[in-house]
């Protein structure tokens, strides 16, 4: 669901522009809270691990395919704001490096791609395991329907800011049908994929899962009659514990699949793409402002077999995006974990 530039017109982008800076900044602050000694080195695995997964285009219809678009495994993960700093990394990486979302749409894909399908999934987890029995497969389940319903979701976004700034004259309702119809059918594979991912965190170190926190209830102790909360002994014991096993089961995961299983995506052209092809959006869209880019298309320039080069292009986006990613969240827990300026005494 990359926009590219000549979708949308000069003012809603600049529109969608200040919309998603502001998301970003409030995000940033969010990210202070939800960033501790465990979450803060995982947020930029996991923006690495989104990238990776978007990378592998799945079919999901005749002539269509589909990819992650990560907002609901990122915010169940880590949180809803560093969430969306995490899906908000990849679309930087991608319009940069790759020539994938245009430039001048980047507010656009970030307030869709990023905002939209972040907070959706977060609320409907979050209301979702808050009703259901309190079990590892009522995560997994919840998981899924957030992931599924964060899709069609973005589609409606992307409907509704094209019958704002579309510049073609296409009728909004046929963009409706066709775009909410086929992400219907993308949203069962980001549905898989969350689902499967978390289930995996959850079976190994529910501690690291942000959308699962303060969902059981402290325990209890019977003290002269009267019950009281237990010492907090454990959870502080199991904070302790190293998240670097994880981390690195994680970044060979996203190497190799970047750099290996990528090749057998799907080349068939995405959602949006065919949705503006069949429809005809896409009659004024603008070449990419870094399609000479050497790691354009995902694939490394100058190297003739097209394995090793796409393998190499998924490679450097994996390490690079998590090199930025690692960076801004280190940033942001480190202001966090700064103390507070000593005012100085106020005159008498």
């Amino acid at each position: 669901m990359h926009v590219p530039d000549g979708f949308i017109n000069a003012p809603v982008s600049a529109v969608t522009g200040v919309v998603a800076a502001g998301a970003v900044a409030v995000s940033l602050r969010g990210a202070r809270r939800e960033l501790d000694e465990k979450t803060a080195p995982l947020a930029g695995l996991v923006a690495a691990f989104i990238f990776a997964v978007q990378m592998l285009n799945f079919p999901v219809a005749a002539g269509t395919s589909g990819h992650l678009l990560g907002g609901a495994l990122a915010a169940i993960l880590v949180g809803p704001c560093t969430g969306v700093l995490c899906v908000s990394v990849v679309l930087l990486m991608q319009g940069i490096l790759f020539a994938d979302g245009g430039l001048t749409a980047l507010g656009v894909n970030i307030t869709d791609m990023a905002i939209t399908t972040t907070v959706v999934a977060y609320a409907l987890f979050r209301g979702l395991v808050k009703v259901l029995p309190r079990t590892r497969r009522s995560i997994t389940v919840a998981s899924f329907v957030a992931a599924l319903l964060s899709v069609p979701a973005a589609a409606l976004v992307f409907t509704a800011i094209y019958a704002l700034g579309g510049t073609t004259d296409v009728p909004i309702t046929k963009v409706l049908t066709a775009m909410v119809g086929v992400h219907i059918l993308i949203g069962i594979g980001e549905a898989v994929i969350t689902a499967l991912t978390v289930g995996a965190v959850i079976a190994v170190r529910p501690d690291l899962v942000h959308g699962t926190r303060g969902l059981t209830a402290p325990l209890k102790l019977r003290v002269g009659g009267e019950l009281v909360d237990a010492p907090a002994a454990a959870p502080a014991a199991a904070r302790t514990r190293s998240t670097k096993k994880v981390w690195g089961i994680g970044i060979v995961t996203a190497l190799v699949l970047a750099g290996f299983v990528s090749f057998y995506a799907s080349a068939s052209p995405d959602g949006l793409e065919k949705v503006a092809h069949d429809k005809g959006i896409d009659a004024k869209t603008k070449q990419h402002a870094t399609s000479d880019s050497p790691l354009a298309d995902y694939s490394v320039k100058d190297i003739g077999d097209a394995r090793l080069a796409g393998g190499l292009a998924g490679v450097i986006g994996v390490g690079v995006t998590v090199a930025v990613g690692s960076g801004v969240f280190w940033v942001v827990r480190r202001r966090r974990t700064e103390p507070a300026p000593e005012r100085a005494p106020e005159a008498v």
